[in-house]
């Protein structure tokens, strides 16, 4: 097929299930993952079931209506992928659908995760004035559902600028076919399972993270947030991910005068289990992708 066919026919299939159910976003998620790719959308396919309980990806007339930017973003990933498995080898000429392309051809823990996040941060970026319009609680939901997923692309693709000295776990840890990426991709743990956030704040949802949350944001991730989007950035070939955080701490949709509540928030102080965390992990400069 055709690139401009392909990618026509891609928008088709995403317009039919735009406004239904949302069980139909995910049956055509799944539907990419087939064969020797099957195991790859493991950590995507669980994290889409988490939203669509949550209700954003509900259509826009629903009571309530779900997310048009939760929405938005989800739609530039099915619409990627969807373009890459139609293209079926031929050259494609958008760069985000060429690595899913590359995914499909060559699958790997690296280039499933550059392909993927290439799609997600698009979604992000192309989609700032929806995310303006939510509540603060959600945007800082927002935050931590990238800063994680780029993490985790650390880890499998440089694990010394995610684990330091622990480096050599990192490509089990983040496999995206295995279930240990869900510790680092699962935010049940971390947030509520309702839309919208009505009556919470970013400060409330920081007090109530749990241990194993709080010691990966917190203990783990904090302190090389500036070095992970500037290698995000460099592995993706989109400089705009370097300008998602401010002074190391990642502020998509976060206006200063929000200030000094900033994702992923640094409103606990680092206990001995934090510190030593910190300490086991400590990041070293990145190199390459």
């Amino acid at each position: 097929m055709r690139d401009e066919d392909a990618g026509a026919e891609a928008a088709s299939r995403v317009e039919a299930v735009r406004d239904g159910p949302p069980a139909g976003r995910l049956r055509l998620a799944a539907a990419f993952y087939r064969g020797r790719h099957a195991r790859y959308g493991r950590a995507e396919l669980s994290f889409l079931r988490w939203t669509i309980l949550r209700g954003v990806l509900d259509p826009p007339d629903g009571d309530p209506p779900g997310s048009p930017w939760w929405r938005a973003v989800n739609e530039r990933l099915l619409l990627d992928k969807t373009e890459a498995a139609l293209l079926d080898g031929s050259p494609a000429s958008d760069p985000r659908v060429a690595l899913w392309q590359r995914f499909l051809r060559d699958p790997s823990p690296a280039s499933w995760y550059r392909a993927h996040n290439a799609s997600v941060v698009a979604g992000y970026l192309e989609n700032l004035h929806l995310a303006v319009a939510e509540l603060p609680a959600e945007r800082f939901m927002m935050n931590v559902a990238l800063m994680r997923v780029l993490y985790t692309h650390a880890m499998v693709a440089h694990p010394r600028l995610a684990l330091g000295p622990l480096a050599p776990l990192g490509p089990f840890l983040g496999d995206p076919r295995k279930g240990t990426v869900g510790f680092f991709l699962d935010l049940r743990r971390a947030f509520p399972e309702r839309y919208p956030l009505t009556g919470l704040s970013a400060e409330s949802l920081i007090g109530a993270q749990g241990g194993l949350p709080r010691l990966l944001d917190h203990g783990v991730i904090k302190d090389r947030t500036a070095a992970l989007y500037r290698f995000t950035a460099r592995s993706l070939d989109e400089p705009r991910v370097a300008d998602l955080h401010h002074d190391g701490l990642p502020d998509y949709a976060w206006p200063a005068e929000w200030l000094p509540v900033r994702p992923p928030g640094t409103v606990h102080p680092r206990t001995r289990i934090l510190r030593l965390a910190a300490r086991a992990t400590r990041p070293e400069p990145p190199q390459g992708r």
